[in-house]
């Protein structure tokens, strides 16, 4: 992914409104993010609880999208995160919605998907190791390129509507 600036990751945004816009907070460790190594950045806001943030490349553009993390969570059974296919306690994997871009959004349209809680599926499809006794895992390159495939096609489908 190419570097971004704060003004960057502030106009990638497709389906927040302009005082949404206002409202968000980088990550502290933002200004140290490595971005040859970043496929998708994705964080959730520090100040604002239940709120995350996913960007992509798209078309060589990046391209924003907020989510927002559901309140309830089942904590009895694992789960897994629909980006990064890795199997988690339930309580580590959360359903996050997002409004459609455009009209589409503006008339109450959303999508909705289940992603670890805390957004970290870029470090988890790097972790070498499976993450449970009975995973079976793909090779590391295949599962990065899974990964950032999947997260574009969020962003792609929240943004389809602008």
């Amino acid at each position: 992914m190419r570097p971004l600036t704060e003004d960057d990751v502030r106009e990638s945004f497709v389906n927040a409104a302009p005082e949404e816009i206002t409202h968000v907070r980088l990550p502290a460790d933002f200004v140290l993010t490595e971005w040859d190594h970043t496929d998708f950045f994705a964080w959730r806001d520090p100040q604002t609880r239940g709120r995350g943030y996913v960007i992509a490349e798209v078309d060589g553009e990046p391209t924003g999208v907020v989510l927002r993390a559901s309140s309830g969570s089942s904590h009895a059974r694992p789960a897994m995160c629909n980006l990064c296919h890795t199997m988690q306690p339930g309580d580590q994997v959360a359903l996050f919605t997002a409004r459609k871009a455009g009209d589409a959004g503006e008339n109450g349209d959303s999508i909705g998907t289940y992603i670890c809680a805390d957004l970290s599926c870029h470090e988890n499809v790097r972790l070498a190791a499976p993450l449970a006794p009975s995973e079976i895992r793909a090779s590391v390159d295949r599962r990065i390129d899974g990964t950032r495939q999947r997260a574009e096609a969020l962003v792609n489908r929240v943004a389809e509507a602008a």
